[in-house]
């Protein structure tokens, strides 16, 4: 049973080798509760049509819906290759405490996955014209209904 982020790390990669094989991308990841539970993902975003079913978001999903929580406080997020900005948004929003990964994004864009052009877009604010992203002025109160709803509801979950 792996104990170290060395046993972690090497479980993230035999995952990301071995969903090769299976149609996967060359990517897995392993995320380690507080508590030690490990709960593996792998890359399925051409096995399933999905864009984000990226190795770190599918075992982020995969400990959430086990473990009946979106907070992932003192988790450990070991991959096989170190996350894109997706994965480390998903990551935050975890609240996974650490990540640890083997291969860095040079070696992925080696590999034929370069997602330059991803952290370019929060790094360039030249780069943002990939992806337009605007406020469009409307009425504030239209804006901040689902806002006040939110606010005013006594049955939500805050987070």
């Amino acid at each position: 049973m792996p104990t170290t982020d060395a046993d972690f790390l090497a479980r993230a990669l035999s995952l990301a080798t071995a969903n090769v094989a299976d149609n996967g991308g060359p990517f897995g990841a392993v995320i380690v509760s507080a508590d030690g539970q490990a709960f593996d993902g792998v890359n399925r975003v051409t096995a399933a049509n999905d864009p984000t079913a990226h190795a770190e978001v599918s075992a982020i999903r995969n400990a959430c819906a086990a473990l009946g929580t979106f907070n992932l406080s003192g988790a450990v997020l070991y991959t096989s290759c170190e996350p894109c900005p997706m994965c480390l948004a998903a990551a935050l929003w975890a609240r996974v405490e650490r990540v640890v990964f083997a291969a860095n994004r040079h070696d992925a864009a080696g590999a034929g996955f370069d997602d330059a052009a991803f952290y370019e877009f929060f790094e360039v604010p030249a780069r943002r014209s990939m992806l337009p992203v605007e406020q469009l002025g409307i009425n504030e109160g239209q804006a901040m209904a689902p806002f006040n709803a939110w606010n005013a509801a006594d049955h939500r979950t805050d987070y």
